[in-house]
């Protein structure tokens, strides 16, 4: 039988944040230096969980130390560690590295300067509400199922919870606060799963701004 939730993040909750932010990107961390999968999740969670990263060194650990044997496997009672790209022999030796990479961050403070997101799994983290609308309205099917881009925002906010909406009104001003070019701009919303260009005569960051300043506005 498979892991009960409660079990599974109690055991490899914290762990799974971890390697989901490997995906996509090089497992490449040494000893000596961090991979930019595991900057990004140390970034993000100092400013946001800090309290989770001495979790993840010990889920890290301890899972290293007793991977799953071969009844846990055909129980299906494990946590199946993400393709990264290394050798089954390898996993864990590096498991134990990310743990010694956390857990000296967190002993000597040494934090990943703030910034933009630097990956994938960081954007969304960031900026999960701006990546459902986003993902969820915006996809290449806009154009078939809303006349234009304020009829998709109209849809969204005619069909979501206000806190929801009140966090996408945060988040939307945090990406503007970036300061980015309107090739960061693009770059971001594409990240985040948009896929269809801004309405003209807007750029990326244009565009933006418009939707930030109707969801302040929205209620008046």
């Amino acid at each position: 039988m498979s892991l009960k939730p409660l079990e599974h993040d109690r055991k490899y909750g914290e762990l799974d944040q971890v390697l989901r932010a490997y995906l996509g990107l090089a497992a490449d961390d040494t000893p000596e230096k961090r991979s930019a999968a595991l900057d990004a999740y140390l970034r993000h969670t100092w400013h946001t969980r800090p309290w989770a990263l001495a979790t993840a060194e010990a889920q890290l650990r301890e899972y290293a130390k007793n991977p799953p044997g071969r009844l846990r496997l055909r129980l299906g009672e494990f946590y199946p560690v993400p393709d990264v790209g290394l050798a089954e022999s390898a996993i864990q030796e590096w498991l134990v590295t990310l743990a010694d990479h956390i857990r000296h961050s967190v002993e000597e403070g040494e934090v990943p300067p703030p910034g933009s997101p630097g990956t994938h799994w960081e954007w969304h983290a960031r900026f999960p509400e701006l990546g459902q609308l986003l993902g969820g309205w915006f996809s290449q099917d806009m154009p078939d199922e809303f006349d234009d881009h304020d009829a998709a925002v109209d849809d969204y906010l005619g069909s979501t919870a206000p806190d929801l909406i009140a966090r996408l009104t945060g988040e939307v001003h945090e990406l503007l606060g970036l300061g980015l070019d309107e090739s960061g701009y693009a770059d971001a919303l594409a990240e985040l799963g948009m896929e269809v260009d801004p309405p003209a005569p807007y750029g990326p960051g244009a565009w933006l701004t418009a939707v930030a300043e109707r969801l302040v506005t929205r209620g008046r």
